[in-house]
């Protein structure tokens, strides 16, 4: 967003519960801007996230839609999405009752399970990035 008065880049609204409002948009300039948008500390987790996703699937496809930041195989639909609550960070596995073991959060949805980062989280990354790794190989969610 560019503030018109300035021209300057406008600061990014943060929505109920602290999730910042980005634009919809494909690649990597869309993600990082929602990660630097995120507020206080889920900033920096967002930042180790999208570091471990990256390196444990340099190929996969990047884009911020509803305001969440999704990762997936070009063709292949999304099999990972990140998204702020006021006191964690929510990691959705869109295919994550596949997973082994099967991230711990459930869902409404039979297949979507969550992994939920609170502050004071220390993160498992052999675990996380297992996930990670498995997810990409699942067929992804289409939206």
């Amino acid at each position: 967003m560019v503030d018109k008065t300035t021209d300057k880049q406008a600061e990014p609204r943060l929505l109920s519960g602290g999730n910042p409002q980005i634009a919809k948009g494909e690649g990597d300039g869309p993600v990082r801007a929602y990660i630097a948008a995120m507020p206080g500390w889920k900033s920096e987790v967002g930042r180790r996230l999208d570091g471990l996703i990256m390196r444990t699937v340099p190929d996969a496809h990047k884009a911020v839609k509803w305001n969440s930041p999704l990762y997936g195989m070009k063709g292949d639909g999304w099999f990972l999405g990140i998204h702020c609550f006021s006191k964690y960070i929510k990691v959705a596995f869109f295919r994550g009752a596949g997973l082994k073991p099967v991230p711990p959060g459930e869902s409404k949805t039979a297949e979507t399970r969550y992994f939920h980062i609170h502050e004071q989280d220390e993160i498992d990354e052999a675990q996380f990035t297992s996930w990670v790794k498995q997810a990409s190989l699942l067929p992804g969610e289409k939206m």
